[in-house]
């Protein structure tokens, strides 16, 4: 079943569901990739106001150059060194590349948490691997440790971005004096999301399976009248809906109850899976 406004909607192959989540993560990443590109364009040479006081016309070239060559990375020299000096706009820009990858993740980590939710008295539509023995109290207990610590790693990058973003703020006359707390903050926050995506994923979405709950929350769901506004039109499948909620009823068996539709007619409006995609 799918949810908007974590309300009932209509259905969605759990395979939908997860090239979504795959769609956010190749997109998150792309950001990085364009944010990190930026990184490589150096301010050395500058000196002190970025004019390059006292120093050779060829030193800054020749330094990046033996930089670039025993990282292996594409370091080039800024073309404007008083900005370079008084901007870290390149590493507030990869800040909020990793802070967009965490929130993605973080969305993710919390619809596993929740389609897991259960078993018997949630959701449960997901297993998930089990970790831990148990709770301290509750034997059998499968807690959705590795996502909600998932969860709380992107909570630490969304902050470190918080303090990024003041680095930038550092920035007065020819010089920003915020570039080690940047420095140290991004790197941070790079590291603990790896990790943390790294953990979550070999952890937890490897292990998950579904557990078939899936098929029964559908028939029972009242979006399923969303499928017989091409029939019966749109206030009669809302007056269905409306019925099958009252009364306890499924949508298929109200119809049925008032023989606004054929069994086979029906049958056919309410196949799920013709729902899952445009229609014919």
């Amino acid at each position: 079943t799918g949810r908007t406004h974590l309300q009932d909607a209509t259905p969605i192959r759990f395979g939908q569901v997860f090239a979504g989540y795959a769609a956010r993560v190749r997109r998150a990443r792309e950001r990085i990739v364009a944010a990190r590109a930026a990184l490589h364009e150096l301010a050395l040479g500058g000196t002190a106001v970025g004019t390059g006081m006292n120093t050779h016309p060829r030193f800054a070239g020749r330094a990046i150059a033996e930089i670039a060559r025993a990282t292996g990375l594409p370091f080039r020299e800024t073309d404007d060194h008083v900005q370079a000096q008084a901007s870290i706009a390149a590493v507030v820009a990869a800040s909020a590349a990793l802070r967009g990858a965490a929130i993605a993740l973080s969305g993710i980590a919390e619809d596993v948490r929740m389609l897991a939710s259960g078993p018997r008295c949630g959701l449960g539509e997901l297993t998930l691997p089990a970790v831990q023995p148990g709770s301290s109290i509750m034997p059998g207990k499968v807690n959705p440790v590795i996502a909600e610590s998932a969860i709380q790693a992107c909570a630490r990058v969304l902050g470190d971005d918080h303090t990024l973003a003041q680095c930038g703020l550092g920035g007065r006359f020819e010089l920003n004096t915020m570039l080690p707390l940047a420095a140290a903050t991004v790197l941070r926050s790079a590291d603990l999301l790896a990790r943390a995506a790294d953990n979550f994923g070999e952890r937890c979405i490897e292990g998950l399976r579904s557990t078939g709950r899936g098929a029964e929350l559908v028939e029972r769901g009242l979006a399923l009248a969303t499928a017989l506004v091409p029939a019966l039109g749109y206030d009669r499948a809302a007056e269905i809906a409306k019925e099958a909620a009252a009364t306890g009823r499924t949508v298929r068996e109200v119809v049925l109850r008032h023989g606004d539709l054929a069994p086979d007619d029906l049958d056919e409006a309410l196949d799920p899976f013709r729902m899952t995609g445009p229609s014919d």
